[in-house]
């Protein structure tokens, strides 16, 4: 089981906040919002996270816009409008 933990603690320390990949699995999602994997795939079907479907199996990919804001968190824009 200390292996276990070990590994979950190298997994959360990838998925900080701050080094979010733009798109997400769905193990991913589950993992930052702290949710199971099942949760992430019907909260895409009843639209609260929508997914984006990959490949000719369909993976879905969240994006890490729509992952933060579930969390209330928005970006900084970098480029302000003039």
């Amino acid at each position: 089981m200390f292996a276990y933990d070990i590994k979950r603690n190298r997994v959360a320390d990838k998925l900080s906040l701050e080094n979010l990949p733009d798109l997400l699995t769905v193990r991913e999602v589950a993992e930052v919002l702290r949710v199971s994997p099942l949760t992430i795939k019907r909260w895409g079907k009843r639209g609260k996270l929508p997914a984006i479907r990959i490949n000719s199996r369909g993976d879905r990919r969240y994006k890490k816009e729509s992952v933060l804001w579930l969390l209330g968190i928005t970006q900084k824009q970098t480029v302000e409008d003039s």
